[in-house]
């Protein structure tokens, strides 16, 4: 009897050894090719928003507020009058100028007539001149005085929260109404004092705010500052953004991204390299024959973000790189083939449809 399983338990074993169908199938992988992708080192930092213009318009002159011309966040074009004073006194004063230059013109008028018919001495036209200029600069500085009761906006921009009421008394410094130019935001950050060389004037950056989490800002490096902070080590840069729909606010917090040392180089994704120590190396399949088979290649790195990494020597773009399966893939070792993962072609959809 003992014999008698010791037999069928040989047989039992030859048989699974030699069975086609038992023997272990090739590992699938899925591939990648390396490409040629734009590439740069991301510098992060946390910047605050202001306008492109901003100012707050104040009062000069103590009066009452006689007219108010625009509606909480409105819109106003450059040259619009905002707000204007009470100035019926000032109007009277500028009025009885107007007249005296008037009266002294027309003596001027007839103090001329006489002296060319040598009827009046040259000095009474000359003094007629004189007080027609006078008055004259009078009228000028009622003008000028009458233009501090009339509140313009400085440019166009959106205007405030209006909190002051037609009969309010203002008196000088305060303030009445504030105007921001938000269709282009100026973005300032600092950076560590190390990076100074990378940066420059025109390096593209991006933007995100809690606001709009979903959305990206971007704009461009506008100018550098011209000192470092001898307590932080740090230099002030400042960035000029577009507003798409006037959405950004002044004061808005904002993680910036800097562009720095763009370039074309070889990129793929993390999941392809294999770490070895302080040495990196891919999967690279190759198809002789038409039967892929695996080709293990040591490849030196650069720099790294999310999920991607750049490829410095090792490989070239148009190789395909094994990116899913590397568990159970060997060099020299054939493999199954499920697809080319890319842009359109993800991991898990090429996973679903070998089930």
């Amino acid at each position: 009897m003992f014999v008698c399983k010791r037999i069928f338990s040989v047989l039992l074993v030859t048989l699974l050894g030699t069975s086609p169908l038992l023997a272990q199938s090739p590992p699938s992988v899925i591939g990648h090719y390396a490409a040629i992708t734009t590439w740069s080192d991301p510098l992060e930092a946390l910047g605050t928003l202001n306008a492109d213009e901003s100012v707050t318009l104040s009062a000069t002159v103590t009066d009452t507020i006689a007219e108010i011309n625009f509606e909480d966040g409105e819109q106003v074009e450059r040259g619009r009058l905002l707000i204007r004073l009470e100035d019926a006194e000032e109007q009277a004063q500028l009025r009885a100028a107007q007249a005296l230059n008037d009266e002294r013109r027309n003596a001027l008028g007839r103090a001329t007539q006489l002296q060319q018919r040598n009827l009046a001495p040259r000095a009474d036209v000359e003094d007629t001149q004189a007080r027609l200029r006078q008055s004259q600069a009078d009228a000028q500085a009622l003008e000028a005085r009458l233009s501090n009761y009339r509140l313009h906006a400085p440019f166009s921009g959106r205007v405030g929260f209006r909190n002051v009421s037609v009969g309010a008394l203002v008196t000088p410094g305060t303030a009445l109404v504030t105007l921001d130019k938000l269709d282009v935001m100026k973005l300032d950050f600092t950076v560590p004092e190390v990076f100074l060389g990378r940066l420059s004037t025109g390096l593209k950056l991006s933007a995100t705010t809690a606001a709009f989490p979903e959305e990206i800002f971007s704009g461009e490096i506008s100018s550098i500052g011209t000192r470092i902070d001898p307590i932080t080590r740090s230099v002030s840069v400042r960035a000029e953004m577009v507003n798409p729909g006037l959405r950004l606010r002044p004061g808005m917090l904002m993680e910036v991204v800097v562009q720095q040392r763009i370039r074309d180089t070889l990129v793929l994704p993390e999941a392809a390299i294999e770490p070895s120590g302080n040495r990196h190396f891919v999967m690279l399949i190759e198809r002789p024959d038409d039967v892929p088979r695996l080709e293990r290649r040591e490849v030196m790195i650069g720099e790294r973000r999310s999920g991607d990494v750049e490829i410095l020597e090792g490989i070239s773009a148009g190789d395909l790189i094994v990116i899913h399966g590397l568990q159970l893939a060997r060099d020299g070792q054939e493999v199954r083939l499920l697809g080319i993962a890319d842009e359109e072609t993800g991991i898990r959809s090429l996973l679903e449809a070998d089930r």
